[in-house]
């Protein structure tokens, strides 16, 4: 059994590559961030991130091999993101890992993102055991392209059980930055201002599903936030920063309604489904409210909550070889007509 694995990943707007060994022990973990590319067109732009990945995709894994103290012969298989992702960005690190496995000789595996950031909150553990007492849990995905709850069995066993309604929190978060006048990407951002605002100061609307299905919405926040900001003409110019009088409180009041969405939706689920573990994953994941929240009223049910460090909670390869090694595990390998999706 292959236990030294290369992972790619190149879903969006970050070029990972990483060395993992058995799933958990992470020899090396290289990303680089397109952030400043993008910054200048408020997010990410699909056809700059393409590019940037075929400049990069060679450099990063060489980095990755000589920060773990390996050469090629050393790897045993290669996991890459499949699926989901900006097509045009995926194909480029599909392209890579095809390329490498053929060359090399070595199995291929194909990873499924948002899975892999739910196993992401768990790899850090010291071993399998104790990992292994995280399930059956709830997982909670929460990015800037993701708003998504998960029934997970095991590493390799995840069912959806509801998501956003519209936008994802991290693209929100981006929104309101934009609104605010802070640069990109929002969430960092909105959350530093939100330091020195009051989270009280304004009753921002929150989401609520009728009939309890696990759901999340985020266009009402953003939108009154909008409205706040503007006046009731939507359509007029956004104003200087720094004429926005309660601008910290609006960034401090817009994060809590978030936060308390994203924490109620999932602790309900979570009691609904009878799981006792909470996983909370994804570039969202790395927010200061979110985790403190969480853990008080999950703690205040009796749930547990297990997040990733903030370093494995945005885009990284670790999760990719990691969950890889899983799936390799159980025979669930590619072959050369692998291909990228973005759904």
């Amino acid at each position: 059994m292959s236990e030294l694995l290369l992972g790619i990943e190149s879903s969006c707007d970050e070029t990972a590559a990483a060395v993992v060994r058995g799933g958990r022990t992470i020899l090396s973990s290289v990303v680089h961030s397109q952030a400043s590319l993008h910054a200048a067109h408020g997010g990410v732009v699909p056809e700059i991130a393409g590019r940037s990945h075929l400049e990069q995709i060679l450099p990063v894994i060489d980095a990755a091999l000589a920060q773990a103290g390996v050469d090629l012969d050393a790897i045993e298989a290669v996991a890459v993101t499949s699926r989901p992702g900006l097509i045009g960005s995926l194909l480029v690190g599909v392209s890579a890992a095809k390329t490498l496995a053929w060359a090399r000789g070595i199995p291929l595996v194909g990873v499924h993102h948002i899975e892999a950031h739910v196993y992401a909150a768990t790899m850090e553990q010291e071993d399998d055991r104790r990992s292994g007492e995280d399930y059956p849990c709830l997982a909670l995905v929460v990015s800037g392209g993701h708003s998504a709850l998960y029934r997970a069995t095991s590493e390799i066993r995840i069912e959806f059980l509801g998501g956003t309604l519209d936008d994802a929190a991290g693209e929100a978060f981006d929104k309101v930055a934009h609104l605010l006048g802070l640069p990109y990407p929002g969430g960092p951002a909105v959350s530093k201002l939100a330091e020195s605002g009051n989270p009280r100061a304004i009753r921002f609307p929150r989401y609520r599903s009728d009939d309890g299905a696990p759901a999340f919405s985020f266009s009402g926040i953003k939108t009154a936030v909008l409205y706040h900001v503007r006046g009731q003409d939507a359509l007029a110019p956004t104003p200087a920063p720094e004429s926005i009088p309660d601008r910290a409180d609006v960034a401090a009041s817009f994060e809590a309604a978030v936060v308390d969405v994203l924490v109620e939706e999932s602790l309900r689920a979570a009691e609904r489904e009878g799981l006792p573990t909470v996983l909370v994953a994804g570039g969202v994941a790395c927010n200061r409210r979110l985790r403190q929240v969480m853990r008080s009223r999950a703690e205040e049910r009796g749930i547990r909550v297990r997040f990733p460090s903030p370093a494995y909670c945005t885009d990284n390869a670790a999760m990719i070889a990691g969950l890889g090694f899983h799936l390799l595990r159980a025979g669930r390998t590619a072959n050369l007509e692998l291909d990228a999706s973005p759904r």
